[in-house]
């Protein structure tokens, strides 16, 4: 059972107090017992508003240990898998970062509390305008949205000393190894709609080394139709 906390006579603030309190509930247990003890990650998982970024009739399971739709056949990832991504990734504050899978923007915020810029690109242009507005909104300064084939990556301001998938698909693009730094990481859901594991690419001159993380289930990764 979830104890509200008591409106006053300023409502707004009583409501953030509430959502606030659901948050370091939602670190607490869903995050730090389940292994992510990384400071920066914990912090910017309490600090970064995840109801913000779903749509309102979904803000009552915000802080709930599950994705949620977001519309158009895509889901917000569960507060855990978000934090475990941020944390393997072992982000430095001077990171430039490549998302690919805007979705509803609320990882891009999160990693943006952790780097020194985000770049972040989707295939749906209506979530890319909804993220847009809403990190807008919210204060994001420092995430660079853009609708497009995430699949291409971003050349223009390659190379990123990280880059994270947020959708699956049975390979590693090539395109995104390229424009990942010597040193630089990569996580990524590889696998079917039935069997995917996270995995996290590390590159190196003399190659690229595999780890695997967890099995995951994310939405299928989408292109650009091909005319």
């Amino acid at each position: 059972m979830i104890c509200l906390l008591a409106v006053g006579s300023d409502g707004a603030v009583s409501e953030g107090q509430k959502y606030e309190e659901l948050r370091r509930r939602m670190v607490a247990r869903q995050i730090e017992r389940r292994g992510v003890s990384d400071k920066g990650v914990l912090r910017a998982m309490r600090q970064v508003p995840r109801h913000e970024f779903v749509p309102s009739e979904a803000r009552i399971n915000a802080y709930e240990d599950r994705p949620l739709e977001i519309g158009y056949g895509q889901t917000i990832s569960q507060p855990y898998i978000v934090a475990l991504m941020a944390e393997r990734l072992s982000l430095k504050p001077s990171d430039r970062v490549l998302e690919v899978g805007t979705g509803s923007g609320y990882q891009a915020a999160v990693l943006s509390r952790l780097a020194a810029q985000v770049f972040s690109m989707d295939i749906v242009d209506e979530l890319i305008l909804r993220a847009t507005r809403d990190l807008q909104r919210l204060g994001y300064q420092n995430v660079r949205v853009r609708g497009g084939d995430g699949y291409e990556g971003w050349l223009e301001f390659a190379p990123f000393d990280a880059i994270i998938v947020a959708a699956a698909l049975d390979h590693i693009p090539q395109p995104l190894i390229r424009q990942l730094r010597e040193g630089g990481r990569l996580i990524i859901p590889v696998g079917n709609s039935h069997d995917q594991q996270l995995q996290l690419i590390e590159k190196h001159a003399t190659g690229l080394r595999r780890r695997p993380i967890c099995s995951v289930r994310f939405v299928p990764f989408t292109r650009k139709a091909v005319d």
